[in-house]
């Protein structure tokens, strides 16, 4: 009995309130949504990141010859100087940031060259000498790759250090700023939800103030009082949170797994398993949103 009247009230509200409710859907739904993308940026950063540090190098290059960087000056890397950086990446105190080193000659450098160049007028008139030794280090800790780049920079014979997360740390950071973003307006969106709700439900409480007073003087506790409008937040949140987790599957499925992914074949991207992750947390968001507002917007009317 008590349950069919809570479900009636809330009928009641929702009827009475039909604006007001679906304006709350979509403030919920523009919300969760920026919050949803927050949290699949971050799981795309972490992908990618897990795919590519753990392949990223650093990469030692010898001065070649007529070299342009001032740390030759147009001189040559000599065999001593190739001798004592390898003689170095070698070292006991090296071991413990350096996994593995494979040294790239002339010869190595000139076959891969061709594999790249070799039908083009480049690829023609470059010979072996023309290139550079160098040197490929995979870390133990792709983060500590500073280390090699203080140690190495401005050695006699090296014409620079390259590091490989120079060309996808832009690509981090551009998803990192977007991630950043959308938590940004998510969070702007979230105290506007929680102020439509608190309205949605205080106007709702208002409406049905006198059957309020006339359940609390027949000893009705509070939360039974409260029930048919928290469940009037929490359904209007839900369906919002619905709406958001729709489209956050559409735009994986179309934009990241459609367009996207075939687009960029190199890397990894997300896919419905991340939104599905992401669906129990927007749930329970939307409820916990919905059920703060009311509870806040209800206080006055449920006081003895």
């Amino acid at each position: 009995m008590k349950l069919r009247f809570i479900l009636s009230e809330v009928g009641k509200g929702l009827s009475r309130n039909r604006a007001m409710s679906v304006a709350v859907v979509l403030v919920t739904f523009v919300s969760l949504l920026f919050v949803g993308v927050a949290g699949l940026s971050q799981m795309q950063v972490s992908r990618m990141k897990s795919q590519w540090y753990d392949k990223i190098e650093v990469s030692i290059y010898m001065c070649a010859i007529d070299d342009g960087n001032a740390s030759c000056n147009g001189d040559e890397a000599t065999d001593e100087q190739i001798a004592a950086v390898r003689a170095k990446l070698e070292s006991p105190e090296m071991s413990q940031y350096i996994e593995r080193v494979y040294e790239e000659s002339k010869e190595d450098a000139y076959a891969n060259f061709l594999e790249l160049y070799g039908d083009s007028a480049i690829g023609q008139w470059t010979s072996a000498d023309m290139l550079q030794v160098s040197f490929r280090i995979k870390l133990v800790d792709p983060e500590q790759y500073s280390i090699i780049k203080e140690e190495f920079s401005g050695v006699a014979g090296v014409s620079e250090v390259r590091d490989q997360r120079e060309v996808v740390e832009p690509l981090f950071n551009v998803i990192d700023s977007a991630r950043t973003l959308a938590l940004g307006l998510g969070a702007v969106m979230i105290v506007a939800a929680i102020l439509l709700i608190s309205t949605t439900i205080r106007l709702s409480a208002m409406s049905r103030e006198t059957e309020t007073q006339i359940m609390r003087y027949v000893g009705a506790s509070n939360l039974f009082i409260q029930a048919p409008f928290m469940i009037e937040g929490a359904l209007a949140a839900i369906v919002g949170a619905l709406a958001a987790i729709g489209s956050l599957f559409a735009g994986v499925h179309f934009l990241i797994q459609q367009w996207l992914a075939p687009a960029f074949e190199w890397t990894s991207f997300i896919g419905v398993r991340e939104v599905w992750i992401m669906t129990p947390v927007l749930i329970l968001a939307a409820v916990l949103l919905a059920l703060v507002a009311s509870a806040v917007s209800l206080a006055k009317y449920t006081k003895a």
